[in-house]
Parts: C-alpha cells; structure tokens; sequence
C-alpha cells in the first residue's frame, strides 16, 4: 500500500531521485495515544462505496507538523494505511493497524519553463476541485479528468486518466517521504514508472513512500484533446472550444453516465480495460463484430471492460445488495447494506463469465485491502 500525505516543501528538482539532507528524528514518546498523535477510534471509515469500516486507530493529517508523530508510529508497527477520498478501494469491516486520513491543503506556482507551468499541490487536496482551481486560475490541462473523485495525491499511484489523457501527461515530479531512510525525494515522471493504471508507487519500490505532492506541469500553449468519441462534437462548433467549455463537456458525459457516489455509493470503473495481442483482438473480432476496442502504440488493443461485460448481461443485474449501474456496466453500486463479501461474490462471478465467454481476463481497479 502506497501510503499518501502532505505538501513538504523542498528545492526545485526534477531530473532525477533527489534525497535531500533534512531528516526527521523518530520522537520516542509519540507512538499511538490519543495525547500525542491525535489518533482515535472511527466508528465509520468514510468510503465511496460506503462499506461498512471500523479503524480502531486514526489519525486525521492536516499539517506537516504530525510527520514526526506518523514516522514513530510507522516505526512503531512497520507500517501505516493511509486513505484520501478512499475513492479507489474496497475496505474491510475493520481495520486493525494505525490509519491516517489525509486532510492536508496546500496549491502554489513554484515556476515555469518555455512551455509549461509548474505547480505543486498538496495530497490531500481534492481531485476535482483542484481542476477547477486550475481552470481559475489560467492553468489549463487538466480538463478531460473533471469530476474524477478522490485527492491528488492517489492520482499518481493510480496513474489516472480519462477521455484521452492521463495523468503522466500532466506530471513534473511527485514528492514523496521515504519511511526507511527517513528523506524527502522528488521522483521524476519516468523514474515514477507509469503504466495503464500502474505506477512505481504500486510496486516493491514505493511500498515505503507516502506521497508528499505532486508537481504538475500544465502546458502553456494549451491545445484541445478532442479524440474521445463524446468530445468530437465540440470540433464542429464555430468557434475552437477553450478549456472551460471541454470541461463542461466532460462534467456534463460523466454526470449522464456515472451515477455520483454520493447517491449511489461505488467507485468508479470497478475493472481495467484488459489488454491484449493483435492476434487475440482479431479474433474475438472476427467473433463478435461490434467488438469495442483501441488499438494501442504498442501494437496491443485494449478492449473495452464495460462492454464486455454487458454482453455477459450484468448492465442493471442486481445481486443481494450490490449491481451494476444500469447506464454504465463498468460501475459498481451499493444499493444500500451491502458488504465487501457481497462486492466480492459479484466482481468473481463477472470475471468468471466475462473468462467463459471470451477468454479474457478481468483485473479489479479498486485495490481490496
């Protein structure tokens, strides 16, 4: 687990891994009470798929003043769970180890080059209104992932994207505190290894960082991203769109797909859209012509995940008190009571027959904890 917390401020590096010589020193009486950490006990981990989630022990992070406390409580136990918007998991009824909810805020300029700005925002900022704040405040680029949920710190780890962009398209360098040497690091964009929904922060190497910040770069001679099939349209409007009305667009297709998760509790797109050979693209073609897919740089297609499985006929199949949205069969919904055990038995079963009938394999997006 990635774990995620504030903005620390340090020097402008971007070209490689840069430790920097300011440590922090363990603080011996600061390990888990209520006096010295601020932990306590949640009675309801708050989560987009609104499952139910007890944290025996909880520490709500606001300011880099608690980066000593989390750093013996890490020492402490060998590790911590940390949640943002807790937009991208399934979570157990409980948590027993130490947990931190990032709350921190932080968004500033710290430069520019010939062709972009550099701006750095803290990790517990939210997701979508730091695309608004950058459509304020003249930095566009970011338009294509309005209305995605979550902070900006899981952005990177989850190397998030929609309707033409990904986040490594935006990205300078992430922040991050290395628990086991104790040291603030810019990682570069290629050093953070980024990959359909993959990034380094998911893998051995980041399982002790906790990012910090990332430093975004929004280009400065901005250009629509217009690929995606919904955003077409807006090519053929008079007068070129600016970044304000793409984001609009993009609000208004998500609104009309997506069910908001504060009415209907889920996740998001609770599978990737798997990846295959030409060969295989080809033949399932062959098979299935309206088969919905896009071919890769690579030379690898990526099939659509939610078509597939409306083929299966999941798109509106309720089971017990779980579904899958009845306008997006990619989207996983909590109908009111359920539990991880119920997500779990329909995410198998969809894999199950999605396997069955077309040989392909389906990965869950939301990380199970």
């Amino acid at each position: 687990m990635v774990l995620l917390l504030s903005l620390l401020k340090t020097t402008l590096r971007t070209d490689q891994v840069l430790c920097e010589e300011r440590n922090i020193s363990t603080k011996n009486e600061a390990l888990m009470s209520n006096e010295n950490t601020g932990a306590t006990r949640i009675q309801q981990v708050p989560n987009t798929l609104a499952l139910p989630c007890v944290a025996t022990q909880a520490v709500q992070y606001q300011g880099q003043g608690q980066l000593a406390d989390l750093q013996a409580i890490y020492d402490a136990h060998g590790s911590l769970a940390v949640l943002g918007g807790a937009s991208n998991v399934v979570l157990p009824p409980k948590l027993d180890h130490a947990l931190v909810l990032m709350r921190n805020k932080g968004i500033e300029r710290v430069g520019q080059t010939d062709g972009h700005w550099l701006v750095e925002v803290a990790a517990g900022e939210s997701w979508h209104d730091w695309v608004c704040e950058s459509l304020q405040r003249g930095w566009p680029g970011l338009e294509n992932l309005a209305l995605i949920p979550g902070t900006v710190g899981a952005a990177p780890v989850q190397n998030i994207g929609a309707y033409g962009v990904e986040l490594k398209d935006r990205i300078d360098a992430v922040q991050i505190w290395d628990f086991k040497t104790r040291c603030q690091q810019w990682v570069s964009v290629d050093a953070c290894q980024f990959g359909y929904r993959d990034s380094v922060f998911k893998h051995e190497q980041g399982k002790h960082w906790l990012v910090l910040a990332v430093r975004f770069a929004l280009p400065r001679q901005w250009q629509a991203v217009l690929d995606y099939p919904d955003l077409q349209s807006l090519r053929d409007l008079p007068l070129a769109p600016d970044a304000q009305a793409v984001f609009d667009r993009v609000v208004a297709v998500r609104q009309a797909k997506l069910p908001d998760p504060a009415v209907k509790p889920n996740v998001g797109s609770f599978f990737k859209n798997p990846v295959v050979s030409q060969v295989q693209a080809q033949t399932l073609s062959n098979l299935h012509p309206n088969l919905v897919s896009y071919p890769q740089a690579d030379g690898r297609v990526k099939l659509a995940a939610g078509w597939l499985i409306d083929q299966c006929g999941y798109k509106g199949r309720r089971m017990g008190p779980v579904a899958m949205h009845d306008k997006q069969a990619l989207v996983m919904v909590n109908e009111g009571g359920a539990l991880v055990e119920d997500v779990m038995a329909l995410a198998e079963a969809i894999k199950r027959d999605v396997q069955a009938r077309f040989g392909v394999s389906l990965q869950m997006e939301p990380s199970c904890w």
